[in-house]
């Protein structure tokens, strides 16, 4: 029962964001009478959507279930609802029937997914569950994303790093991403796409209580109701160790729908980005790059020493960052 006053609630908050966004004029209506409120009234959607305002009014307030694909079609059509904005209204206005259930066991990675993200030497790799914690990545992506948290730490489920949670709540995960703000609401957008297809996840659920306690930042952007599914983009990354990167992203959902994704990074080949990546997986000692080599954070020329990165006389220069002591990911945080 309480997830589903909690699916009314988010359905009722979902439909009243996407009325203020639009205004009479938007969509060919004359606008009447002052308005408290930015956006369409109750009455003027229902109009557009071609159903009773006393039907809309109780299925936005949560007391008519189950709408028929008609009502929802026409209501997306006069919100002007995106494709991700139209799935997630279905989710909402169609919630799963929430069953007694024993606790759900934490999300574990498949042995073929180690497997394979372990095998992509050259490419940062992570595999995700339904709600942004971490269940497996390679050496690469931790480096990448966490060199300041325990390698080993998502194969402890009470352990595991959330990256919705380090992004709001970790200052040096902040300090990664050159375009925080961005980052955050598209965090937020497919965390909330997460939320309408798992409304029973009581994790999730824990999760968002905490980050709208804890960060007002979160609470602001959770509140406007992005709603986005973010497949594929760029990532404008500062790496504490390698400089500035930008790595194209792929997010590709398992076949079983869990809610499991492995998403992976790539820079353009020949690029500046390129070389940054093959310094940072140097920098472990776990490869050589040829020419250099890399000592605890500090790389040094091979050959004839002329562009030496030697820590407290200047780091090495390249187009994809600089590695030197002084770019070390921070201590890792106590657990």
């Amino acid at each position: 029962m309480h997830n589903d006053r909690r699916g009314r609630g988010e359905l009722a908050d979902f439909l009243r964001s996407r009325r203020a966004r639009l205004r009479p004029d938007d969509v060919g209506l004359v606008s009447y009478g002052a308005r408290r409120v930015p956006g369409l009234r109750r009455e003027e959607l229902a109009r557009l959507a071609g159903v009773s305002p006393i039907y809309y009014t109780r299925l936005e307030q949560g007391q008519s279930l189950n709408a028929s694909d008609s009502v929802i079609d026409a209501l997306a059509g006069a919100l002007e609802l995106s494709d991700a904005e139209r799935a997630h209204l279905y989710a909402l206005a169609r919630p799963r029937a929430s069953k007694r259930r024993q606790p759900r066991p934490p999300d574990t990675a498949r042995p073929g997914v180690e497997r394979l993200i372990a095998a992509m030497h050259d490419v940062p790799a992570l595999l995700l569950g339904r709600h942004s914690q971490v269940l497996a990545w390679n050496e690469l992506g931790h480096l990448l994303f966490a060199g300041h948290y325990d390698r080993t730490a998502p194969q402890r489920p009470a352990d595991r790093p959330n990256l919705t949670r380090m992004l709001f709540l970790d200052p040096h995960t902040r300090e990664l991403y050159r375009r925080w703000d961005e980052e955050a609401s598209r965090s937020v957008a497919s965390l909330r796409v997460a939320a309408g297809r798992f409304s029973d996840d009581s994790e999730l659920t824990a999760l968002v209580g905490e980050l709208i306690v804890k960060s007002p930042e979160f609470a602001g952007c959770w509140a406007r109701h992005p709603v986005q599914v973010c497949g594929s983009g760029t990532k404008y990354l500062h790496h504490p160790v390698v400089g500035d990167l930008e790595l194209d992203y792929e997010a590709l959902h398992l076949a079983d729908d869990d809610g499991q994704r492995l998403l992976t990074y790539t820079p353009v080949a020949g690029s500046g980005h390129e070389a940054a990546l093959r310094l940072l997986r140097a920098s472990a000692g776990s490869q050589q790059v040829p020419g250099l080599r890399a000592v605890a954070g500090t790389v040094h020329r091979q050959d004839d020493g002329r562009a030496r990165g030697v820590a407290g006389r200047g780091p090495a220069a390249h187009d994809g960052g600089s590695l030197g002591e002084e770019s070390r990911w921070p201590d890792r945080p106590q657990r």
